[in-house]
């Protein structure tokens, strides 16, 4: 019976992206004092997408754009959502950024923001920057410029996420490191995760790199340079889906390329690896960092970390690289248990900067 076709999926674009459209828009109706209809920005990924404005309003000294957030064939909690980017002129030069309603603010540790700052990660506060400087450059403006990024109905999504565990509090996060949303939740994106892996096999690749994403891919590709590029598949948060695929393809190795977060999560057995299928089990870092030779004060302070990533800089800073190792061997070990997989299993964690912290490698049992 043949597979059907999997349908191509419809992708959204994230919260970052149209807080930087927004933005863009309300600058630019600021200086000129027209109502805007439309913004063009450039994503991370380099391509330029057009967004439409639900809402435009301007005076003298202020003004102001909406974006509805559209999730794509993947909605998650803000699909829908209102996004909107207030400016205003502000003395010096430069673009000050913050959030206001709806946007939380970081309490803990263990984030890519400092506590006491708005939930607007590093690339897309990048993306609001250039966007409304590059609209000040376009008129030749040597001004500053305040904006303030609001969600009206923020609080009551982040109801939804795991914000107020990470200790967002007050509302959501701006996000995103590539600009649109990838459906990775979706029976399809399964199809294209084993159609990719077939694929791999049928142009004769023998080993298979999985990566769980773009930037732990692009770390492993410097690592094996001498594979094809159809060896390399992004598995998105299926683990245990394509490992198990690897298997029935008759793989003969396969590399798992990933950081801590999803990681320490296979590490404990847990194959689907997406932020709401399990919590992260810190009495299992905290386990395996005691194993490793950490001091009881270090354990303890593992127990009540807030993420997985701030564990792994704690044991970075600390040297205690033996704690990577073993949760390397604990993915393979878990990894190799899944598929029923006898090949080899190598399984690679990496920081969010790209340095390998820990690397493994187990041979499956025939």
């Amino acid at each position: 019976m043949e597979e059907k076709e999997a349908k191509p999926l419809r992708h959204g674009y994230t919260t970052g992206s149209c807080a930087a459209a927004a933005a863009k828009a309300a600058v630019t109706a600021l200086i000129l004092q027209e109502p805007q209809r439309e913004s063009a920005i450039r994503l991370p990924i380099g391509q330029e997408v057009t967004f439409l404005m639900h809402a435009c309003e301007y005076e003298a000294d202020r003004a102001m754009c909406e974006v509805i957030k559209d999730g794509g064939d993947d909605p998650d909690a803000t699909h829908g959502a209102r996004i909107v980017a207030e400016v205003r002129w502000r003395d010096g030069e430069g673009v000050e950024i913050d959030g206001g309603i709806g946007v939380g603010r970081v309490t803990k540790p263990g984030l890519p923001v400092d506590i006491g700052e708005a939930a607007i990660n590093p690339v897309p506060r990048k993306m609001i920057r250039e966007s409304v400087q590059a609209v000040l450059d376009s008129f030749e403006l040597e001004r500053g410029v305040r904006v303030v990024i609001s969600v009206p109905d923020g609080e009551e999504i982040a109801k939804k996420t795991l914000n107020g565990r990470l200790g967002i509090i007050g509302g959501i996060s701006i996000l995103g490191t590539r600009g649109i949303v990838v459906p990775f939740s979706t029976a399809a994106y399964k199809a294209s995760v084993a159609q990719a892996i077939r694929v791999a096999v049928k142009s004769g690749c023998t080993h298979i790199v999985l990566s769980t994403g773009g930037r732990s891919e692009k770390v492993a590709m410097g690592l094996y340079p001498d594979l094809p590029e159809e060896a390399f598949v992004e598995m998105g948060d299926f683990v245990g889906f394509a490992l198990t695929m690897c298997a029935r393809q008759g793989v003969r190795k396969v590399t798992l390329s990933g950081m801590m977060g999803k990681f320490s999560k296979v590490a404990q057995g847990v194959m689907m690896v997406h932020s709401k299928s399990a919590p992260v089990d810190f009495d299992f870092l905290a386990s395996a960092a005691e194993q490793a030779g950490a001091d009881p004060g270090t354990v303890e302070e593992i127990r009540g970390a807030n993420t997985a990533a701030q564990v792994g800089d704690m044991m970075q800073e600390r040297g205690l690289l033996a704690f990577f190792e073993r949760l390397c061997a604990a993915c393979c070990e878990s990894g190799l248990r899944e598929a029923k997989a006898t090949y080899a299993l190598e399984t690679i964690i990496m920081s969010m900067k790209g340095v390998i912290l820990g690397r493994t490698e187990k041979q499956g049992e025939a």
